[in-house]
């Protein structure tokens, strides 16, 4: 059982949560704008004030920040500048992008999202994609027809890539071959009681999922099934996230209710998680 403190709140719908090499969580409000970071004494500092549709962040191995929106792109905190990477294959609709993970060649894997969350994964909404963009500048088209593109994760072997489905509730392991390539997709598992939201995968080779409508996170074991699910005091639980020196820290984000506000709570895990790698880009 995850006891769980709550340590920020007043957000519209928290997103993208990445723990720095400080320790220092960094986080998006979705729905209202802004990428914000929890400094190390608690407080929260505004990093970009105004960015809205941020669904997944990363680190760059410069210390920039990748980030999601209409386009995919990274931030120098230093100057403050804002440089595009990717828009998209040309032809290729896409509202926004949305989750995303590094591979160990520094290369992000992101999908996109086309309609909002209130249209996404329904048939009057054409279906994303998923990229996977180079350091070189190169990207490359792995998937198409996905409902509703949210978290993507490794195995540690870096041999699966899981990739959730929020809309209807599943998610996918696709085989990762020596090239890069990604095959053989089929059903890791079925949620039935929500969608499944961001992801991550622990030191393990569990997957745990945040599912919007359940007010719980659910950890599945490598072979699919269910292992546990730690429930939380709110029902649109979004995104995870580990952190901390030993990587048990669980940071669990939330999105706004009639009774609560987006949130951020924190617990102490018995299984860590694993280094997420930087990009580099």
């Amino acid at each position: 059982m995850i006891q769980f403190d709550t340590i920020a709140q007043g957000y519209g719908l928290v997103e993208a949560p990445r723990v720095d090499a400080q320790n220092r969580l960094l986080f998006s409000d979705h729905l209202n704008g802004g990428v914000f970071r929890r400094e190390a004494d608690g407080s929260i500092r505004t990093l970009i004030p105004d960015r809205k549709g941020v669904g997944g962040m990363a680190f760059n191995h410069d210390g920039g920040l990748i980030m999601s929106g209409e386009q995919v792109a990274i931030w120098n905190e230093s100057t403050g500048a804002m440089r595009e990477l990717f828009r998209g294959h040309p032809k290729r609709k896409a509202t926004y992008f949305n989750d995303l993970t590094i591979d160990d060649n520094g290369s992000i894997y992101v999908g996109t999202v086309n309609g909002d969350s209130s249209t996404a994964g329904k048939e009057k909404v054409p279906p994303g994609d998923l990229y996977r963009i180079n350091p070189d500048g190169t990207s490359e088209l792995l998937w198409e027809g996905i409902p509703a593109s949210n978290g993507l994760g490794f195995s540690p072997d870096r041999r699966l890539l899981y990739h959730a489905n929020s809309m209807p509730g599943q998610i996918w392991v696709y085989e990762v071959g020596e090239d890069r390539s990604i095959r053989g997709r089929r059903l890791f598992a079925r949620i039935d009681e929500g969608w499944p939201d961001g992801l991550a995968v622990d030191a393990e080779g569990g997957v745990w999922a945040a599912v919007v409508f359940s007010s719980c996170v659910m950890r599945f074991r490598p072979d699919g099934t269910l292992d546990r699910k730690v429930e939380l005091p709110v029902k649109k639980v979004v995104s995870l996230v580990f952190g901390g020196p030993d990587l048990r820290d669980l940071y669990v984000v939330t999105a706004q209710s009639r009774r609560y506000q987006g949130s951020i709570y924190r617990g102490r895990s018995d299984i860590p998680g694993q280094p997420l790698p930087p990009a580099r880009f």
